[in-house]
């Protein structure tokens, strides 16, 4: 089992920046990551990292979003900069283990007003 924990949503206007952090308990992962779903919407993949340093981001947020990790504290980062009203959604991390499941974090709220 893997918990995780998120920080870093919050209020911000558009053009700004915000960061959120994923803590996992245990650092048994191939892929680390984060989605988001807004309201009335899917659930849609925003960027992952493997464990061999290869992301995959989603269009929508390619040159303004970078994910980045700290292995020695089992945690993942996503820096959003020149954020939009578009990418307001609640935002999950995303692991899989390195056996195959997948462990999802309860979700941290960004908003971005215009």
């Amino acid at each position: 089992q893997v918990q995780l924990v998120e920080s870093g949503g919050g209020l911000v206007q558009a053009g700004g920046s915000l960061r959120l952090s994923c803590a996992a308990s245990r650092s048994i992962y191939s892929v680390m990551g984060w989605y988001r779903q807004a309201p009335g919407k899917q659930r849609e993949l925003v960027a992952t990292l493997t464990t061999g340093g290869i992301t995959n981001y989603a269009d929508s947020v390619k040159g303004r979003f970078t994910i980045s990790r700290d292995n020695a504290k089992a945690t993942v980062y996503l820096q959003m900069s020149n954020l939009k009203p578009e990418d307001t959604a609640v935002y999950y991390c995303y692991l899989r283990s390195t056996y195959g499941y997948d462990y999802w974090g309860q979700g941290t709220q960004v908003t971005v007003s215009s």
